[in-house]
């Protein structure tokens, strides 16, 4: 059962290049007590994609989580600023 939700949005934006991309993630649990690891991403306003990855144990699934939000930083998405 998962202990804590898991929730993350992240934007990546450069207008010089016409980029506004969004990803997103969660850690929700599935009906058989498994831990269930969504992913979507795409053009902000648009549908995207989306992956899911299940896993037998939460520790695997929050790894997992933590090792693409450290991708994602290092290729410039960060969380969405609030507008002034």
């Amino acid at each position: 059962m998962i202990k804590q939700p898991y929730q993350l949005y992240i934007e990546r934006t450069d207008a010089t290049k016409n980029m506004a991309r969004f990803y997103t993630m969660s850690i929700e649990p599935t009906l058989f007590g498994q831990a269930c690891l969504t992913r979507s991403w795409g053009r902000i306003g648009a549908s995207g994609q989306s992956l899911t990855h299940h896993f037998d144990r939460e520790q695997d699934a929050v790894l997992l989580f933590l090792e693409v939000l450290r991708r994602k930083r290092r290729r410039g998405y960060r969380p969405r600023m609030p507008l002034a």
